[in-house]
């Protein structure tokens, strides 16, 4: 079983799997060299980005996670401000200090190298470091993948045989679930919600108090995100000038006393996603919800529906609990990953998971909870994945705020039913999955098929 806490990871922009996962990858790659005993005599550096780290990895700021990494930051606490000033001084100087305490030469334009031309077989987010002493041997040599969300695996992970590739928390829950009929089997038995059972194995993991710690600083973030978009003006990153649009919005709405509420709906929605996908865009500090490309959805719908009241918190930690017990199925049973699936499993996972969250705050029973989630993503599915010019910004900051107006929309759908519905969850989670493995490569993060090569990028 895989913690909530496993999903939702607080990082920094443009993307989960471009950015954040390469940070942690080489700065696995380069405390390795410390443990092993061979970082002080490392002279060279060379990192190989494959695939779709390839392809899109300038327009996801993938050469400066790996500089990052080498240097030692994790992207759960790294300041985006220092980091800037770290990889500024890297570029300048072409030096850069290993693991934060071994000088080494680096030039980014030699050493980091684009490799178009490799897909590899076992993940499309691929990524091989080398490193040599003074005479040019090698001390190490490895591959990495960075599988969606944030997480990542070695080759000899990815290895193994399916019976073995789940993460394994080396911990015995009391409801172990790998599948969502599983999941409301369990919470009917024993007579609790997603949200309680979901908390019994955490409590596994660790104390009960450190959990709603963990989630309140994840809705935090979330929150914090959100406001930092509202007040950004100006000119996204990148060739493609694109203008922040959120804080305007808001301006008007805050201003716009005269509306009707259930009129400026989608507004408040929007204006919510896209404040989130803004920042992100701009490489600030946001939550993978549970990918980058996708963080705004959540976050959105619980800014708008379990705020601003005495029992916010209870009501935000009850929607990141359900929400991330859907996500876990997706995780385990197909992918998060973009260059793998699409975005249908990005933005459509995020959806599923918003509006499972959302109609768990509104009362749903766990089975309903889990028919909002299959609406959520059965009406995404083949979304695919084809940024405009490699950023994370056309089409993916407007296709947060249409997620998160349809995620609420699913959990209105599922309230108003009762029973099984016609397609289960796990269902769709499957079709998700075939649909991904069928979806041509130029579709999914690689900027090679759909918007990407029928826009003009300037």
């Amino acid at each position: 079983m895989l913690s909530v806490l496993d999903l939702f990871r607080v990082g920094i922009g443009p993307s989960s799997s471009h950015t954040v996962g390469p940070i942690r990858i080489a700065a696995r790659f380069s405390d390795g060299l410390a443990k092993a005993g061979n970082l002080s005599q490392v002279q060279r550096i060379e990192v190989e980005l494959q695939g779709s780290l390839a392809l899109t990895g300038e327009g996801h700021a993938t050469p400066k996670a790996v500089l990052l990494g080498l240097a030692g930051f994790a992207p759960e606490t790294l300041d985006p401000d220092a980091a800037d000033a770290a990889v500024s001084e890297i570029n300048s100087s072409h030096n850069l200090s290993l693991a934060g305490t071994h000088q080494i030469t680096f030039d980014p334009d030699k050493d980091i190298v684009f490799a178009y031309g490799i897909i590899p077989s076992l993940h499309p987010n691929g990524m091989r470091l080398r490193a040599f002493d003074a005479s040019g041997e090698i001390l190490s040599d490895e591959t990495w993948y960075s599988t969606g969300g944030g997480f990542i695996a070695s080759q000899r992970q990815l290895e193994k045989p399916l019976e073995d590739d789940l993460i394994q928390t080396q911990v015995d829950v009391p409801y172990p679930y790998s599948s969502a009929a599983e999941l409301i089997t369990m919470c009917s038995q024993n007579d609790l919600t997603i949200e309680h059972l979901v908390l019994a194995n955490e409590d596994s993991l660790r104390p009960r108090s450190e959990t709603s710690e963990a989630l309140d600083r994840i809705s935090d973030v979330m929150a914090k995100c959100i406001e930092r978009g509202l007040s950004q003006t100006g000119t996204l990153p990148g060739k493609l000038n694109v203008k922040r649009r959120a804080a305007s919005l808001w301006a008007k709405l805050a201003n716009d006393h005269g509306s009707n509420e259930r009129e400026q709906l989608f507004d408040w929605l929007n204006v919510y996603a896209m404040a989130v996908n803004e920042e992100n865009a701009s490489g600030g500090q946001v939550v993978t919800a549970p990918t980058n490309g996708a963080a705004g959805i959540i976050p959105a719908v619980i800014r708008h529906y379990c705020s601003g009241t005495d029992d916010a918190r209870d009501r935000t930690r009850k929607f990141l609990l359900t929400a991330g017990a859907i996500g876990i199925l997706y995780k385990q049973r197909a992918s998060i990953s973009g260059a793998e699936m699409g975005c249908q499993g990005e933005v459509g996972v995020a959806c599923s998971m918003a509006a499972g969250g959302l109609a768990a705050v509104w009362g749903a029973v766990p089975q309903q909870v889990s028919n909002a989630a299959e609406i959520g993503m059965e009406h995404n599915l083949g979304l695919t994945c084809d940024p405009v010019g490699g950023l994370v910004q056309i089409p993916c900051i407007e296709r947060n705020a249409i997620g998160a107006v349809k995620a609420v929309n699913a959990a209105r759908l599922a309230l108003h039913s009762t029973g099984h519905s016609h397609v289960s969850l796990d269902q769709v989670i499957e079709t998700m999955r075939q649909t991904g493995l069928d979806m041509s490569t130029k579709y999914k993060e690689t900027s090679q098929g759909g918007l990407a090569v029928n826009v003009v990028e300037c």
